[in-house]
Order: structure tokens, then sequence, then C-alpha cells
């Protein structure tokens, strides 16, 4: 079978010596960006502080606007900030609580750095957080989370994707219900964006936080923050600095938001990691969503199949309509495994109470799965896993 998507492999440069599937976590390095990179060092080098002037203070919304097309969103909507806890706490920083609107609703299985920042913020703002608890560590049960999102909520704010294990909450059921409720919805869409469609005006989601270093291919230190036009300059975020200022340069004493997605902004910009972070997304708008997703759900459903003939525990939904671009198996000795995996330049990763994790993407062959699944085989026949059964696990 033809797959157009492999004529990208050659974007990837590391691709030529590995077996990469590891985009859940770290997406491969495009090509371009040393180029990238030492345009940076150029500007910085020649120009030094003149740089500024030269672009770099409207990076974070211009490279916003090279992932905006992935999620539908409005150009000048987005704005790149250095993390999404960062991008989330800003969020959650420009709500007013009430007594009557006290609440933030989460999940059990969202991203622990989001819920550590949320429910740390929360109390200093005289809020509680309602979780909303999944029965079996893979799901959430949608019905359950809608009837926790009543009209004392004030913000939702839950994964999209849950990152270990893929489980596609339903966008637009949730907004459509916290928006009848009165609630605003901040999604973390990390594990979503560059892997699976995502419509913000669909949706109507009110926030959407995510990053370029995984599915989007553009390193560390690029996220993004969107915030419907409609509400954005309505709100003002108490985590803020001068960037969001409408006069940064005039260093008043009191703080006078400026609008659009500038008005995010808290300190000064990461401009070298904003270099390195356009270039992913421009690769995965050309290789197109749609085709990307198609390709994903089976590709995971075939390392599911062969799992299943093993008799591997999965750790993902079974449904492909709720399941994003990643599969964890469980295996004996999984930690182990994975070491082994890793030291035959098979990247994957691994997390306790999921499994070996690993991530197909538009650019791996259908054969490159089976090697996975079969050098896991070898590795628990041979007990080659055992050379790495006396070592410190270190989990990253």
């Amino acid at each position: 079978m033809s797959d157009k998507l492999l004529e990208y492999r050659n974007q990837f440069p590391i691709l030529e010596k590995t077996t990469y599937l590891i985009s859940n976590s770290l997406g491969p390095m495009p090509r371009t960006v040393p180029a990238r990179l030492a345009e940076y060092a150029d500007a910085w080098g020649e120009l030094g502080v003149k740089a500024w002037a030269k672009g770099w203070w409207e990076k974070p919304v211009d490279v916003g606007n090279e992932i905006a097309p992935l999620m539908n969103a409005a150009p000048g909507s987005v704005v790149m900030m250095p993390n999404v806890t960062i991008a989330q706490s800003a969020v959650l920083s420009a709500m007013e609580f009430s007594k009557d609107r006290d609440t933030v609703v989460m999940t059990d299985l969202d991203f622990p750095s989001v819920r550590y920042a949320i429910e740390a913020l929360a109390k200093k703002l005289v809020a509680r957080v309602k979780v909303s608890h999944s029965d079996d560590g893979i799901t959430i049960d949608e019905d359950r989370l809608l009837a926790a999102i009543d009209d004392r909520t004030k913000l939702v704010c839950i994964s999209h994707v849950l990152f270990k294990s893929a489980f596609i909450n339903d966008a637009n059921a949730i907004c459509g219900h916290a928006h009848k409720m009165g609630a605003l919805v901040s999604l973390d869409a990390f594990h979503s964006v560059g892997i699976i469609p995502v419509d913000v005006q669909q949706s109507q989601v009110d926030f959407l936080t995510g990053g370029v270093l995984k599915w989007l291919c553009g390193g560390p230190g690029g996220c993004f923050l969107y915030v419907a036009p409609s509400i954005s300059d309505s709100l003002a975020p108490a985590l803020t600095g001068w960037q969001a200022h409408s006069k940064p340069f005039a260093f008043e004493d009191q703080m006078t938001y400026t609008t659009g997605a500038f008005r995010w902004l808290n300190g000064t910009p990461v401009i070298p990691a904003l270099y390195a972070a356009a270039e992913g997304p421009k690769i995965i708008r050309k290789a197109g969503i749609d085709s990307i997703r198609e390709k994903s759900i089976r590709q995971t459903s075939h390392l599911i199949a062969l799992a299943d003939q093993r008799g591997y525990k999965v750790f993902a939904p079974r449904d492909p309509g709720r399941r994003g671009g990643t599969v964890a198996i469980d295996v004996p000795n999984g930690y182990e495994v994975a070491q082994v995996l890793l030291s035959k330049e098979i990247l994957v990763d691994y997390r306790v109470g999921a499994g070996i994790r690993s991530a197909p993407f538009f650019f791996n062959t259908d054969e490159e799965i089976e090697t996975l699944i079969g050098t896991i085989d070898d590795t628990l026949k041979t007990g080659e896993w055992k050379q790495f059964s006396n070592r410190q696990t270190v989990v990253t």
C-alpha cells in the first residue's frame, strides 16, 4: 500500500538511525531547525539589542499564527508561552470567583503539573477544585464529568487527550454543557493538536493550551495559549508582566492591559525556542492533519492487534474514535524491557501504571511497529531485560 506521508521521513534526520516511536514525549527535530537557530545566533551576534526591533518582539504571536490553522483559530488569537503550566495558570489567574461561582472542575487523569498549579492557585483565590474520578485509569466517564459541571462552576480545566492513556474527551460536549451552566472551559491540548483534528471554533472552547514539544516537532520552550477573541479583552490575568502592557516601554507604575493575544503574555519571551518552534508545525500543515489522523488510527489499531495476539495488556482506549496517538503496552518487567528497546535505538518511554508507551506518527512505517513488538517478544524470551534489573528506575 502506498503511503505518501512517508515522503516526509527525510525531513527528520534522526529517523536515519533510529526507530522513532516517541513523538508523544518529544517529537524529532526537523532538518531545518539548525539553520533557524543559527539565524537567531546571527541576529543576536550581528545586531545585538537591535534584534528586538527586527522581529523578536512580534515572535510570540507570529509563531502562534503558524500553529493557529491546526486548530482553526483566527490569526492573532494564539500566543506563545514558555510552558503549559504557566499558560493554564494565567487563565486561572484571570478568573473572578465568588461564593456562588467558586469551583474549578478537573479530572484525576489530567497532567499532574497542571493539577499542581491549579490546585495551589485555587487555594490562594479562595476557590475549590472538584475532581471527576476515573474508574479504570484509562477513560473519563462523560456523564459523571458533565454532572460535576454545575451552576457553581467557574472554569472547567481538563485535558483534551489524556497523557497516560490517550483517551479523547469530547470537547464539543464538554464546552456545550459548561456554557449552559455559565462556566468557561480551558482545554490542555498538548496531546491533541498535531495528531487529531482540533477545531476551536466548532467546540467554542474559551481557552486552549498546548505545545510544540511533542506532536508538533518544535522542541522545548514553545507552548501556546489560545483565547477566544470574544472574551480575551474582557479578562485581566493576574499572572502578567510588562509584555502585556499597552505601553510596555513606558514602564508606567500601573498596569494597563493591551488588547489581543499579547494581553496574555508576562515577561520577556523565550526567543531562541521560538525560532525552532515554527518549523514542525509547517511540516504538519503540509502533511495534513486528516491524513495524519487516518494513518494514526490504522497504525495504533495494528499495534493493539499485535499486542492482543500475544496477550500483552493494552493500556489505551479500544474505540479508535476516542483514542489519540499513543498506545501503552504493559508487559512483565516493562521498565527493563523499555531499556533494552532504547539500547537498540527503538525509542519509546515507560510510565508507571501504564507500561511501555509508543506513538507511531505520520513518518513511521508499518515495519517499525512490527520491529517494536518483535523486539519485545525476543527480550522477554531471551531474558535480555535482566541486564537492567538491578539498575535504579528513572522515568522521564
